[in-house]
């Protein structure tokens, strides 16, 4: 996948805006604020392709055992983020998919009531 595809799938996820709050390079996408997705551009400039997600911690220990190229969050917690090396070419689109859904999903069980109210979204 390449950014532009990310950011469209990021996009089309209800709630979800992207942002530059870091600086200009650190593209952030949130869902009613909350941060699910972060790149680097620079790093997708250069050939480097990675995201940052947000995961369960458990998920995330399965996830780094079995690729090499979901690593602990950079810059992040690395309890609960990865990083995924795009550009080593291990990772599928669908997985990649996959792993965004799953960082808005736990971002979004995250939240108030009302918050998810305001997506339409009920708690499981």
């Amino acid at each position: 996948m390449n950014i532009e595809q990310i950011r469209t799938y990021c996009l089309s996820k209800k709630g979800t805006t992207e942002d530059f709050p870091f600086d200009e390079d650190t593209l952030v996408f949130k869902v009613l604020g909350k941060m699910f997705a972060l790149a680097s551009l620079k790093w997708w400039e250069r050939g480097e392709a990675a995201i940052n997600l947000k995961a369960d911690p458990e998920y995330s220990e399965t996830l780094r055992a079995e690729y090499n190229s979901i690593r602990p969050g950079y810059h992040m917690s690395k309890k609960h983020w990865n990083t995924l090396y795009i550009y080593e070419g291990e990772l599928e689109p669908k997985l990649i998919k996959e792993l965004i859904d799953h960082s808005y999903e736990m971002v979004v069980k995250g939240m108030t009531k009302k918050m998810r109210k305001q997506l339409n979204i009920t708690a499981d």
